[in-house]
């Protein structure tokens, strides 16, 4: 199955070790073509490298592109700014496109508390597998 990983760029680490785990459970596990310059960054340098990248690769419109091929898509929502489960507003896009499209949507924690769009978040149905990757299924 394709696996699209999802999440805060300030995760991309993380995000590397779900592709590993997927790809040892027989998943083709895919991630953000902007994902590389992102290792071993301080979050410092992680935020300005998302705007350069957002303003001057289209990297919004250019990550949607790829969801559409996947058969699901794994949300790798963690804590940050003080928030559990944290989704920021890419992943919301992500998860909104891939929603639309039909695909299952799985979350590593639980739905977020999230101030602005905690309704929709709920209303796409995503599966929570608690970092148990042997429950993303179609």
């Amino acid at each position: 199955m394709k696996v699209g990983v999802v999440g805060s760029m300030q995760y991309t680490e993380k995000m590397m070790e779900l592709c590993e785990g997927l790809e040892k459970l027989g998943h083709e596990a895919y991630m953000s073509k902007f994902a590389a310059p992102f290792v071993g960054k301080s979050d410092e340098e992680k935020e300005r490298i998302k705007l350069e990248q957002k303003y001057q690769q289209d990297a919004i419109r250019e990550d949607c592109k790829w969801v559409k091929d996947m058969d699901v898509l794994l949300v790798a929502n963690y804590d940050k700014h003080g928030i559990p489960n944290y989704i920021g507003g890419n992943a919301f896009i992500e998860m909104a496109y891939a929603h639309i499209l039909g695909k299952p949507l799985f979350l590593i924690n639980p739905i977020p508390e999230m101030p602005y769009y905690g309704t929709e978040l709920v209303a796409m149905k995503p599966s929570v597998i608690n970092g148990d990757l042997v429950k993303i299924t179609t």
